[in-house]
């Protein structure tokens, strides 16, 4: 980055902190929202996760949009038009989708209702895109992580209120009767995304009079004709799947979706497999995609996007079962809030490697500050109305996050194994238990998946030099796996049941403690002492 001059730019970043919130905040209320169209829709459960696909595939598509227009100009488009204008245009742009919400309700399709999530998912692409590298520009580079640190906790925020807030909207109640939830009218949504357009519209009007340093980057922008090919044969398979879904949903009977949905899965993570096997063979214009930790980092990013969004997408249907307690769509808010709660409860307690405490002082701070942040989770949800008193029990699984922390040492790739371990332990019992054990089991994978992203993106970068910017890039785009892996489970779910589709859970924390493995390995080989590679979290 250009130096800039230092100032005070406290409102610029206040302001900022708030789009990380509304992330947060619509990326948690999913969990709400789907059961929600499941049952005002009729949809089966595979159907019901296509929010998700809808949401996270704008993700990809958005960041791929930016990168082919940054490959054809031969400059970087965002650093060209500026990180704030990236951001104004990023809320503009959801704003446009928050608003094609009502007439998409309104006309009780289904599928517009997908495309207007689409559309605010899109803008989220833009925005989380500036926004990072944005929040280390306002102000000294030296304290960016805490910028980032501060941005990430607010982020988690919103996904712990966003469920609550979501459900009061929807039911007019944070705890609705059955019958308030089955009455209650799809033109509920209106109401949301109007709101939702609203405050998304006013957060850009702040930020286009709130004074913000102009940030560029000197950085040259790297060609890497073979890599925007693999990206391009990604995209090519998933329109290809999907064209192939929608006009011959019987092609394989009662198990389309889900051979789809494998075969997408299965392509992805081959041909990122084949990309770096052939870059190993001739590196020439394959630019980030030549190392190794990069191409399995991809892997890592899909896979764990996938199953942080998954667990608790399909908890909604897990939850009204009668061996995980009956509820309905308004109950459920209780342990969604819960789940995303975790994510906030993990990544607060990672925030603080971030500052220069002594050793002793950051030890008491591992231990203190997860439950401060329960307490938060536990406060919020008081207030909502609901009893805490099952709660409680929660903090055992606290406890061996503290534990696993502690032992890591703040070192990325053993943090990310014990993680991935744990997550493989938590998902068996709960796919071998019910009630509270399994369900706590299950809701633990938030606790798991919390700072996990720090993790993998440290490692999966470490090393790439001047391919950095360009290995970051790819590495969003792999936020695809939030729009394949969700519905997946669902398809399963259809087939088998809700319990049993936390199968795949199992297998995503698996990948995760491989690559974990793996990766100390690959660096060790360049020469790289991943031992020094702090984790920083975002």
């Amino acid at each position: 980055m250009k130096q800039i001059e230092q100032k005070n730019y406290g409102s610029a970043l206040y302001t900022l902190v708030m789009v990380f919130f509304f992330w947060g905040f619509l990326a948690a209320s999913n969990g709400i929202f789907i059961p929600f169209c499941k049952t005002h829709f009729q949809l089966t459960q595979f159907e019901s996760q296509l929010v998700d696909s809808a949401f996270y595939g704008a993700y990809f598509i958005g960041s791929l949009i930016l990168y082919l227009i940054s490959t054809g100009m031969g400059y970087d488009i965002l650093n060209r038009i500026g990180f704030k204008n990236g951001i104004i245009y990023g809320l503009i742009i959801s704003v446009i989708g928050a608003l094609c919400m009502i007439p998409a309700v309104n006309s009780g399709e289904y599928m517009l209702i997908l495309a207007s999530f689409f559309v605010i998912a899109l803008g989220f692409s833009l925005q989380q895109t500036a926004a990072n590298p944005f929040a280390i520009a306002l102000g000294d580079p030296a304290t960016g992580a805490h910028r980032l640190s501060l941005a990430g906790g607010v982020n988690s925020l919103g996904t712990t209120v966003g469920p609550i807030i979501v459900t009061l909207v929807l039911f007019g109640t944070v705890v609705a009767t059955q019958e308030q939830v089955t009455n209650a009218p799809i033109s509920s949504i209106n109401s949301l995304y109007l709101i939702l357009g609203g405050v998304f519209l006013l957060v850009a009007g702040i930020f286009a009079v709130v004074k913000m340093p102009r940030v560029t980057s000197d950085e040259g922008f790297e060609k890497s004709g073979k890599a925007t090919r693999t990206m391009l044969m990604i995209t090519g398979m998933i329109i290809t799947l999907t064209i192939i879904g929608n006009s011959l949903p019987e092609l394989f009977g009662a198990y389309t979706s889900i051979i789809l949905l494998t075969i997408a899965l299965i392509s992805v993570i081959g041909i990122l497999f084949s990309a770096n096997h052939s870059a190993q063979k001739n590196n020439a214009g394959w630019g980030a995609m030549k190392y190794p930790q990069l191409v399995l980092g991809m892997i890592a990013i899909f896979v764990y996007v996938g199953v942080e969004v998954a667990i608790q997408s399909n908890m909604g249907a897990l939850l009204k079962t009668p061996q995980f307690g009956g509820l309905n769509e308004s109950q459920i808010s209780h342990y969604i809030s819960l789940y995303w709660g975790s994510l906030m409860i993990g990544r607060w307690t990672g925030g603080i490697s971030v500052f220069n405490l002594k050793k002793s002082t950051k030890t008491i701070l591992t231990i203190v500050v997860p439950f401060v942040a329960f307490g938060v989770v536990l406060i919020a949800n008081r207030l909502s109305g609901h009893q805490v008193n099952d709660l409680y029990i929660y903090a055992v699984c606290i406890v061996v996050l503290i534990l696993a922390n502690l032992m890591a040492q703040e070192k990325p790739a053993k943090l990310l194994m014990i993680l991935g371990i744990l997550g493989v332990i938590a998902m068996i019992i709960g796919l071998l238990s019910t009630g509270n054990i399994g369900l706590f089991a299950f809701i633990s994978g938030g606790l798991v998946c919390s700072i996990m992203w720090p993790c993998i993106f440290a490692l999966s970068i470490t090393g790439l030099g001047k391919f950095t910017s360009q290995g970051s890039a790819f590495l969003i785009m792999m936020i695809l796996g939030g729009a394949i892996i969700p519905p997946l489970q669902g398809g399963l779910a259809d087939l088998t049941d809700i319990h049993n589709s936390y199968i795949i859970p199992v297998l995503c924390f698996a990948y995760l403690a491989f690559f974990a493995w793996k990766v100390r390995q690959i660096l060790k080989k360049q020469n790289i002492h991943f031992e020094n590679t702090e984790v920083t979290v975002h």
